[in-house]
């Protein structure tokens, strides 16, 4: 018999579960628990937000009150605008990327290659002082582009696609080439509409990534015209401010909202986008 089950009956084992299934579930717990503790303490009066009575203590005055000392629809606004502006520089210059390594032979290309996959071991923190002497140099501190140029580069992006773009059948682009598609034409035509899926993957990536991107924001903004949700955010809790645990909770989950709601209504597509192509 092994070891994870018992026998409750003649010829009827009953299952327990496996010590990765226990660990799983506690991780999860443990992950989760400080947003199932912000949705307590979001809807508690702020005396009450601490302890874990259930008969007293519910309030949606939290939320009104949080709405009301900040500029949360310009904090949403910056960040939309922040991560479709990152979005569109990767999805155009990492295509581009991914099919010339993928489909040209060059003088240098697998070292290049791993050149740019060089970038994945870096932490983009450790590239702040020399991109912000640039971004400076150009005059785009302070804006949204400033923000976002930085990180239109992504060599997850161009590895992702490059990957997705070599299990394209060649026959299907010479088929096109002989149509009189241009090189351009072929990218356009023939791979990009075949790998539809592995884009909405890496679009939900990276607009998450983008959407909590804290540190490169807080150095480039220094107005409420620039500031993203996070930035906003830490602004908002910040000590001197004397604002309670309710409020600030209260706060978080009206940031995360948007990026929650867009998780679950493309979960599935982004489960078997990932199935699909593989990260490999």
């Amino acid at each position: 018999m092994n070891m994870d089950t018992v026998l409750t009956a003649p010829g009827r084992p009953l299952r327990l579960p496996s010590l990765d299934t226990v660990g799983a579930h506690a991780l999860a717990l443990l992950w989760i628990a400080p947003l199932l503790y912000a949705c307590w303490a979001a809807f508690r009066d702020p005396s009450a937000a601490l302890s874990f009575d259930w008969s007293a203590g519910w309030t949606l005055d939290n939320f009104a009150a949080a709405w009301d000392r900040a500029p949360w629809l310009r904090y949403i606004f910056n960040t939309t605008v922040l991560v479709v502006t990152i979005l569109v520089g990767q999805f155009v210059l990492c295509t581009l990327a991914a099919y010339a390594f993928a489909r040209f032979r060059f003088f240098g290309s697998q070292f290049l290659f791993m050149l740019l996959l060089l970038q994945l071991f870096i932490l983009p923190e450790v590239l702040i002082v020399e991109n912000y002497r640039m971004v400076a140099l150009l005059g785009w501190t302070d804006t949204v582009w400033g923000m976002g140029v930085p990180y239109m580069a992504s060599a997850f992006g161009v590895f992702l696609l490059r990957q997705a773009f070599k299990q394209v059948p060649r026959e299907l682009e010479d088929a096109a080439r002989l149509e009189g598609c241009s090189r351009l034409g072929v990218l356009w035509r023939v791979y990009v509409p075949l790998v539809k899926p592995v884009y909405l993957a890496y679009a939900l990536v990276s607009v998450s990534t983008h959407w909590n991107n804290f540190l490169w924001p807080l150095v480039i903004s220094s107005s409420d015209h620039t500031r993203p949700l996070t930035v906003g955010l830490s602004l908002f809790g910040a000590p001197e401010s004397g604002v309670s645990i309710s409020l600030i909770s209260a706060a978080t989950l009206m940031t995360i909202l948007p990026l929650l709601l867009g998780f679950l209504l493309f979960q599935k597509q982004f489960m078997q986008a990932f199935l699909r192509a593989g990260i490999r």
